[in-house]
């Protein structure tokens, strides 16, 4: 017996998944914030010289107050989990163009990208 939470099987997620090079290129050209949902120890390791960072549960405990439905913004944590929970929060709350970085801070990295 198979269960599925959904009758149509083809649910589209309310925010779009994209690597490493979008997501770079999105924040280059000033297209879209970059927001880090990872933990303090793990922002103070390394991250993205552009990123803001917001931990998973602050930024979910008041999303409206680090984004607007007008923003363009791409989440980003360590592989593109709890990037997607903040993206996915970002959308119920008007976002209309938020974006999981899938593969997260370690695709970033392995691209050889910025990082402080």
């Amino acid at each position: 017996m198979t269960f599925s939470l959904y009758k149509d099987e083809d649910v589209q997620e309310p925010f779009e998944r994209i690597d490493a090079e979008q997501a770079r290129r999105m924040v280059d050209e000033g297209a879209a914030l970059l927001i880090d949902v990872r933990e303090p120890d793990e922002w103070e390791e390394v991250h993205a010289p552009q990123a803001r960072h917001v931990p998973l549960q602050t930024f979910l405990s008041n999303p409206t107050q680090y984004v607007q439905p007008s923003d363009s913004v791409v989440f980003v944590c360590a592989r593109g989990q709890r990037s997607a929970v903040a993206a996915e929060m970002a959308s119920a709350v008007g976002v209309q163009n938020a974006y999981n970085l899938e593969g997260g801070m370690i695709d970033w990295q392995e691209r050889g990208y910025p990082v402080e």
